[in-house]
């Protein structure tokens, strides 16, 4: 059980409170808002957060804190259990010592927790990149949002001899697939192993997720050996997860679901086609080859957490 949340230092006209599922709109609006300021475009949306926060392993009143102007949220930030978490302040409301408040209150909330480091995604020259520097946040690893232009296509070998690329339909393609993408992502991933509940909360729980959204590459014999999960957002068809056994590399695969992703999302009214990766799985290299190009660099800071005596 996870105990009670430490206080947050803000200026006087301004109050916290825990947050409930139902404010996953508002939480929306506010990083939106900073997206939109310091991106030129909004990379969230509203259905990551409901399924981030529907994770039966995520307790959302003992996990995030909302920063409120009235009966108006203009900032917020989230702690998981993995030492990671997330902020927003919008915009209007900068300058005033919010952000630093935050940091604090996610930099002690982690450390109750026993974790003894704690990061956080921020875009690179971002004003919360610069706060978090000046704060004494260091590096950990770099990411990259990646585009495949408009009316470009993904060219793609013959799959080997036996191979297919099936909708992951079943319960038991659901948790092939999941195993497929754990085993992959733990290879690099500094966390626990994901649950099928939490993946599926992410995946096939997710608000206006489709079967399609869910494939799976088979082999002869009908095992997955490799996945992807995309997310159809208006006009973009963004691949959130694409993952293969690590003895089936090299093989084409995920080229190979790479195309059938972004096909499905032109057919399905996508118009861009995007993914993200970082550092940490050596990736980069493998998407620009297929034609992909870089839109935004981030970067994940982080910082010691010392230990009360």
């Amino acid at each position: 059980m996870h105990g009670s949340l430490p206080p947050v230092q803000l200026p006087a006209d301004l109050s916290a409170r825990p947050l409930t599922e139902a404010d996953a709109r508002a939480v929306f609006e506010v990083m939106a808002a900073q997206e939109l300021h310091d991106l030129g475009t909004v990379e969230t949306e509203e259905a990551d957060i409901v399924g981030d926060w529907q994770r039966p392993s995520f307790d959302v009143s003992a996990s995030t804190v909302g920063i409120f102007d009235g009966d108006r949220l203009v900032a917020y930030a989230e702690v998981d259990d993995e030492g990671t978490g997330d902020a927003a302040v919008h915009p209007r409301y900068r300058g005033r010592g919010i952000g630093t408040a935050l940091a604090a209150w996610t930099q002690e909330l982690a450390r109750e927790r026993g974790a003894s480091v704690f990061g956080m995604a921020v875009p690179q020259g971002s004003p919360a990149d610069v706060l978090l520097e000046g704060l004494g946040y260091f590096i950990r690893w770099n990411s990259w949002a990646m585009q495949l232009p408009e009316g470009r296509r993904i060219a793609t070998h013959p799959l080997p001899e036996g191979c297919s690329i099936r909708t992951a339909e079943s319960d038991t393609d659901h948790r092939a697939a999941w195993t497929v993408i754990e085993d992959a992502f733990l290879e690099w991933s500094e966390r626990q192993r994901r649950s099928f509940e939490d993946f599926s909360a992410m995946t096939l729980r997710r608000p206006g997720f489709q079967p399609w959204h869910l494939r799976i590459v088979g082999d002869a014999e009908g095992n997955a050996v490799g996945a992807c999960f995309l997310i159809l957002s208006g006009d973009i068809g963004y691949v959130a997860m694409v993952a293969v056994h690590r003895d089936r590399r090299g093989l084409g695969l995920a080229r190979a679901l790479l195309a059938d992703a972004f096909a499905n999302a032109r057919e399905h009214g996508a118009t861009r086609c995007e993914l993200s990766t970082d550092s940490r799985t050596g990736a980069l290299g493998l998407y620009e080859r297929v034609g992909m190009v870089v839109t935004s660099t981030w970067v994940h800071r982080a910082v010691e957490l010392s230990r009360a005596d």
